[in-house]
């Protein structure tokens, strides 16, 4: 293909110009999330050596069905493209990490085009939650790579860039909403069906979205996965399964491509690429180093302690967190007088890795481990651990080194200063506003 894109895997766009030249968060092999997710289809050789001969690889974000480390380790002679993330102690964490490890790395200037090749040219707009969108103008039509991102305050500046373009397409995650956690139980151990298990439609939603922004098509993207591990496979009830996308839009004018798909805009042709689905087999978690029965010891519970004590924001609302293990209970104290807790269940290996590692976020995406909320938190499942508890730990702490209260408000400012910064009007969008503001100088 001379010119024009395609799309497999989870969110693997491939871009060309007389030739593969730029593929993005290319997880091609091996799992994610210890082992509890595998892509939902295969990846067919001739797109597999397409993203091999890239020149370019963009990484949107740290979670492991983006960034792979197995995938990269196949693709070291390319060069990485990162947003321009910040860390509180000294640079992007994604960025400073793969150089330690021997890559070549390029961050991107937010709002500032980027020339790959002849006729493809790249714009990052990194955002406070340590996501990314990426815009590709291929041969002078759009692409809106935003993957998991939500709008933080690049919204009103895409939709400049969108007006610009007569064809525009998003390439974004969709479906029932399974992509956190959802494995919540209540304090009698039942687990509470989360709201994705109700399939409720989305696409006149996505339809919005899609005029709202001024964008002619969709691609659906980043949300290829099934859970294969014996402990996670419930949640396949979750998943949105292919099927799903197989329709048209209502409104005249919008387009809905093929969940895996090759547009050739030389020839104007979309064809639909329809790789095999990988088979149905479950794992045991033994296989990926989790074993149920394994118990903390007390190095382990010191260093849990230790990693949860530098979470100042945590102190504000949060009483204590247990985590079960092995069968056994141990309780760390975060303020005792806040009469709001959580239990963790979950096996020893991954937990400790987990805090080992600053990636907290993978024990939750998961969906093997445990969740119990206690205490009057005024929401239920998923929407219990935001804005406070999951962006505090994984986002703004593991991947932007933001701790303490001096530090998220260095954070914070430094995202309100670059200018792409904001939150979403929906409730949650809201709820983040009124958690961020006290941070705000």
């Amino acid at each position: 293909m001379d010119l024009g894109f395609e799309t497999i895997g989870n969110a693997c766009l491939i871009c060309h110009d007389g030739g593969p030249v730029l593929a993005t968060d290319p997880w091609i092999k091996g799992s994610a999330y210890f082992g509890s997710w595998t892509t939902s289809h295969e990846i067919p050789p001739e797109q597999l050596a397409h993203v091999k001969a890239c020149k370019f690889l963009w990484i949107s974000h740290g979670h492991p069905d983006h960034l792979s480390q197995e995938s990269l380790a196949e693709l070291k002679d390319k060069e990485i493209l990162l947003p321009d993330h910040f860390g509180v102690h000294g640079g992007g964490r994604i960025a400073r990490e793969l150089r330690e490890m021997g890559y070549k790395v390029r961050v991107l200037k937010d709002g500032v085009w980027t020339a790959l090749s002849p006729r493809i040219r790249v714009l990052s707009l990194g955002d406070y939650n340590q996501d990314a969108t990426l815009l590709v103008d291929l041969g002078g039509r759009l692409l809106v790579d935003s993957n998991d991102a939500s709008d933080n305050g690049g919204g009103e500046f895409v939709r400049s860039i969108v007006r610009q373009y007569k064809d525009s397409y998003l390439l974004a995650l969709t479906g029932y909403g399974d992509a956190d956690m959802v494995h919540f139980y209540d304090e009698q151990g039942r687990r509470l069906p989360p709201p994705a298990m109700k399939h409720e439609p989305f696409l006149d939603g996505l339809e919005l979205v899609l005029q709202t922004f001024g964008i002619r098509g969709y691609v659906p993207f980043s949300s290829q996965h099934r859970y294969q591990r014996t402990d996670s496979a419930w949640a396949n009830e979750c998943a949105t399964p292919p099927e799903v996308y197989k329709t048209r839009f209502q409104t005249p004018g919008l387009e809905l491509l093929p969940i895996f798909c090759r547009y050739d805009f030389k020839r104007d042709e979309v064809r639909s690429i329809d790789p095999p689905a990988r088979p149905n087999l479950l794992v045991p978690p033994e296989q990926f180093g989790d074993n149920w029965a394994d118990e903390l010891q007390p190095a382990d519970v010191e260093k849990i302690q230790k990693y949860f004590a530098r979470f100042e924001h945590l102190k504000s609302f949060l009483g204590w967190i247990t985590f079960r293990v092995g069968g056994k209970d141990h309780r760390i104290e975060i303020e005792r007088a806040h009469p709001l807790g959580l239990t963790f269940a979950t096996p020893r290996a991954s937990l400790m890795t987990c805090v080992e590692y600053e990636i907290f976020d993978d024990l939750m995406i998961g969906n093997f481990t445990k969740t119990t909320v206690h205490g009057p938190w005024g929401r239920e499942g998923t929407q219990a651990l935001y804005p406070d508890f999951i962006p505090f730990v994984t986002k703004f702490g593991d991947n932007g080194g933001a701790h303490t209260r001096d530090e998220l408000v260095v954070y914070f400012n430094e995202y309100k200063r670059r200018g792409f910064f904001g939150f979403p009007e929906h409730v949650m969008g809201q709820l983040t506003k009124r958690t961020i503001t006290p941070y705000l100088v």
